[in-house]
């Protein structure tokens, strides 16, 4: 299915590392130490083991919709009013998910650099530029996000080579402090970043090969390296305790981060990474939300429709005190997007299921 607008499965692993990389890589990481301590990393790995069977759930449900796009096989599948309730249950999801990371992400703007600055005008601003994105083509946004990624990843390793100098691995001991059981029921945080990779169904109609197992696989490790990075990182430089007390961490490993004695402070090289991440995973939730409310194409319909209702979501969101916001996140929507994620894919693997069936007796 060769388009114009088409991507190659290269571009859709690129867009894993900075759509669910951001997830992953930032946010997630006071729930995972405060739930598990020291033992957070740990819990990334039980999440890897159990995710790992999880993609062939994925994998079957590509195979079986013949990279057709995914509403229209829904609609031949379960009929119209069937696959419109799935489809605008994950549009507003979506929608929930690119406010919140929106929401987050200004709640850092505000409390890091811009402390005086009112939260309208830079909620407006970002939303004009995600939406204008959004309003392009799949092809257009994985480019931008190849030329944002480059300069990420480096910056990434920079400051994780560069803070070796501070880090005490000996604060990762001892294993198990507490047991198995918190590790295992905080391995939910890091799963609720690797369930999104289902997301990537609903653009297979533009990528321009099959997507395999081992793609699937590549996508996982790369993001269990992006969240066992940071998550070691602020352990063994501040400490399971402390980290538990901040709100940003991976935005703190920054702070300390320096270059003999006259070159430190890096975090001002932290705030593109954030927002340029920001950019991009709010660009293609609303790009797929879009698809999902067949709005596709009809740029007049999402300025209508779906901007407002993702500025007036985020909106209400940062009215929130900041602790509400983190405890919203961290107690509900994070485990909320595991299960809703998981049951989505075992509904479109029935629907695979019944189809196959459907289509066998009528071959008979």
């Amino acid at each position: 299915m060769k388009k114009t607008s088409s991507i190659s499965v290269l571009h859709v692993i690129f867009l894993s590392m900075t759509v669910i990389g951001l997830k992953n890589h930032v946010t997630i990481i006071p729930s995972l130490v405060q739930g598990a301590g020291r033992d957070g990393w740990i819990s990334i790995l039980v999440a890897v083991i159990i995710i790992f069977p999880w993609l062939f759930l994925v994998l079957y449900i590509h195979k079986k919709s013949k990279r057709q796009p995914l509403t229209e096989w829904l609609e031949k599948s379960t009929g119209k009013v069937a696959s419109a309730i799935i489809r605008y249950m994950t549009a507003i999801f979506l929608l929930i998910l690119a406010a919140f990371t929106m929401g987050e992400t200004l709640i850092w703007i505000i409390s890091t650099f811009l402390p005086e600055t009112p939260v309208l005008p830079l909620l407006l601003i970002y939303t004009i530029l995600c939406i204008l994105l959004a309003t392009t083509n799949l092809q257009t946004i994985a480019m931008v996000n190849v030329l944002i990624l480059f300069w990420i990843v480096i910056l990434g390793f920079f400051i994780a080579f560069t803070n070796m100098q501070v880090k005490d691995y000996e604060l990762l001991q001892p294993f198990f402090e507490h047991g198995f059981q918190p590790v295992l029921t905080t391995a939910v945080f890091p799963a609720s970043g690797f369930v999104e990779i289902i997301l990537f169904l609903f653009i297979q109609q533009q990528v321009k090969d099959q997507i395999r197992w081992y793609h699937f696989a590549v996508m996982l490790f790369i993001l269990m390296g992006l969240t066992m990075g940071p998550t070691i990182g602020a352990i063994t430089e501040f400490g399971p305790t402390e980290v538990t007390k901040q709100r940003f961490p991976a935005y703190e490993e920054w702070g300390i981060g320096s270059v003999g004695r006259f070159i430190e402070h890096f975090d001002f090289a932290s705030i593109y990474q954030w927002l340029s991440g920001t950019f991009i995973r709010v660009s293609l939730l609303l790009f797929i939300a879009a698809d999902l409310l067949k709005m596709t194409g009809d740029k007049q319909r999402i300025w209508r429709i779906l901007a407002p209702a993702f500025f007036f979501m985020a909106l209400s969101l940062n009215l929130l005190s900041d602790d509400l916001f983190h405890s919203i996140k961290g107690d509900y929507l994070l485990i909320v997007t595991f299960f809703f994620m998981f049951f989505l894919s075992f509904i479109l693997v029935i629907i695979a299921l019944l189809s196959r069936k459907s289509s066998k007796k009528i071959k008979t």
